[in-house]
C-alpha cells in the first residue's frame, strides 16, 4: 500500500514540508536559520492547499525527529504533534540522519553514507548507512561524538552533512576515502518520504501524545556568566 503522508522537519538550518499524495510528491523547502516558527505552518498550507487535500484525507504525518538543533527539533515535533492531534492522524518518526543518507542514494545512486551533522560543541551527530532494498539503513547506531573518535571503512562511501564542512580536515582525515557530496547538507521532508512509507506499511506509527524526539546528547554543559554560578 502506498499511504499519503506529508512530512515536515525543521532539526536543522533548513525548513522543509513535503506531501505524497495518490502517487505523486509536492515539496517546499528553505534555508531559513530562525524563521521555523513562522515559516513552518504557512508551507503546509500551501502544500495542502497546492494538493487540494485536507490534514484528515492524509494517513499520517512523518516529521523529523532528530537529532539536530534542540529547538529545531522541538519545533517540528510540537508542530507534527498539533496537526495529527487536530486530524486524529497517527505520526511517523524518520530520523535526520537517515533523510541525508536517503538523499544521498536518490541522488548519486550511493549505497554506503556517512551522515554527519554539526552538533556544536566540537562534536557532530553520526551516522553510518547501507543500502536495503532502496531504503538507506542504519548501521550500528547514531552517536553524538567528536569527529576525531570515529573510524570505519570509507573506501566506497559517500559523505553528507554540515558536520563534513564544519570538521572537514578531521573527518577528512579519517575517511579519506569518502566522496564528500556538497549538495546534500541538510535533511529534507521529501527525503523522509520513503522511510516513512516503509514504516507505514510495517505498522511502525505513534500516536500524537507519543511522539518524542531524539537529540542523542540529554545534557548540554555551558559557562554560566559571571555572578550566575
Amino acid at each position: 500500500m502506498t499511504a499519503n503522508i506529508l512530512a515536515l522537519d525543521t532539526s536543522t538550518e533548513n525548513c522543509s514540508v513535503a506531501l505524497h499524495w495518490q502517487g505523486e510528491v509536492l515539496s517546499k523547502q528553505e534555508y531559513s536559520p530562525r524563521d521555523h516558527t513562522l515559516k513552518i505552518l504557512p508551507f503546509v498550507e500551501q502544500i495542502l492547499a497546492e494538493a487540494g487535500v485536507s490534514l484528515k484525507q492524509l494517513d499520517a504525518i512523518a516529521f523529523g525527529r532528530g537529532p539536530g538543533s534542540f529547538t529545531g527539533v522541538r519545533i517540528g515535533v510540537a508542530t507534527a504533534q498539533g496537526l495529527a492531534f487536530g486530524a486524529d492522524k497517527p505520526m511517523i518518526a524518520v530520523s535526520t540522519l537517515q533523510a541525508m543518507a536517503q538523499a544521498a542514494y536518490l541522488s548519486n545512486n550511493s549505497e554506503q553514507c556517512l551522515a554527519a551533522i554539526d552538533a556544536r560543541m566540537g562534536e557532530v551527530y553520526w551516522g553510518e548507512y547501507h543500502l536495503q532494498n532502496g531504503l538507506m539503513c542504519l548501521v550500528d547506531e547514531e552517536l553524538v561524538i567528536k569527529p576525531e573518535l570515529l573510524t570505519g571503512n570509507s573506501q566506497r562511501a559517500v559523505a553528507v552533512g554540515t558536520g563534513w564542512q564544519t570538521y572537514q580536515e578531521l573527518l577528512c582525515g579519517q575517511f579519506s576515502g569518502a566522496k564528500v557530496l556538497e549538495s546534500v547538507l541538510y535533511p529534507t521532508a521529501q527525503n523522509m518520504l520513503g522511510y516513512a512509507q516503509v514504516a507505514y506499511n510495517k505498522g511502525e506509527l505513534v500516536s500524537a501524545e507519543n511522539a518524542e524526539p531524539v537529540y542523542l546528547r540529554d545534557k548540554v554543559t555551558w559557562k554560566k556568566l559571571p555572578g550566575r554560578e
